[in-house]
């Protein structure tokens, strides 16, 4: 009997319900101002426990944003750093250097590196070992690159490339002691050779700067670009953070910081530029 009455009850407090609830969708349709105040009222009452939920759930809906969005971020942050370089590589260009620059570019045969076609691409991989000094883009063949041309970024020079398949290719970086450039110094217009040193070192200019040249600190570097060179003339290289002399004191050897961050490099352009045979 019990279970009878608990079961009448139940199906009441339903049919209660449903009718309650057709009615209110019928006046809410209707556009009933009853309506709209309770509503309105109930929203107002509860906005308090909803707002401090909001709050209590935001960090956790950050964190879940921030982990399924992840990619977006670092791309962003990856086009942002390029145009960083770019940005400081125009000013390095357009302080102390810039006249000289001008001066370099106006030298027969040198055309500025900015000039000239080029492949943008992005890094796909780095140097397998420590011992190596390499980076894979991806660009190849099919969009013209070919052995020996020069790669930069918006700050400057970083390598050439060594190896070409049809959508890949390999970039030697001037960290490699076997990468050898011909570099002309801003203030004095004097050529020297430039190589590296391995990871983690400066590039050093330690031939063709003779000891009488004044090397003010911070001078800027260029490629020389002089007759068979390797990299077409006028490309920013680094600058120099100290100069002294060699060991038998006949020649200069200059400590240079390269402009790009070598070890952070994500996107890149190769100059479609063959150096002479």
């Amino acid at each position: 009997m019990a279970l009878s009455r608990r079961s009448g009850r139940s199906r009441f407090t339903l049919a209660l319900l449903l009718l309650t609830s057709i009615t209110v969708l019928t006046l809410d349709f209707r556009g009933s101002s009853a309506i709209h105040s309770i509503r309105n009222a109930v929203s107002s009452a509860f906005s308090p426990v909803r707002d401090g939920g909001s709050r209590a759930f935001s960090p956790v809906s950050n964190a879940w944003n921030g982990l399924w969005h992840y990619g977006d971020v670092k791309n962003e942050n990856d086009r942002l750093r390029a145009q960083l370089e770019d940005a400081q590589g125009q000013a390095a260009q357009n302080e102390d250097a810039k006249k000289q620059l001008e001066a370099i570019s106006q030298l027969e045969g040198i055309t500025q590196f900015t000039q000239l076609p080029s492949v943008t691409a992005s890094v796909i991989a780095g140097p397998l070992t420590n011992f190596e000094h390499t980076l894979e883009i991806d660009r190849g063949s099919t969009k013209g690159i070919k052995v020996g041309m020069p790669v930069v970024t918006g700050a400057g020079l970083i390598g050439r490339v060594v190896d070409v398949q049809a959508n890949r290719s390999v970039i030697k970086l001037l960290t490699d002691p076997d990468i050898v450039a011909g570099v002309r110094l801003a203030t004095s217009g004097e050529t020297g050779l430039l190589h590296g040193q391995g990871d983690g070192k400066p590039l050093v200019i330690d031939a063709g700067i003779d000891p009488p040249v004044k090397v003010p600190q911070d001078d800027m570097v260029f490629t020389s670009g002089e007759d068979r060179a390797t990299f077409p003339g006028a490309i920013p290289v680094g600058h120099v953070t100290q100069a002294d002399l060699s060991a038998d004191r006949l020649t200069q050897v200059l400590t240079v910081t390269p402009l790009a961050d070598l070890g952070r490099l994500t996107f890149v352009k190769v100059l479609l530029w063959e150096p002479p045979q």
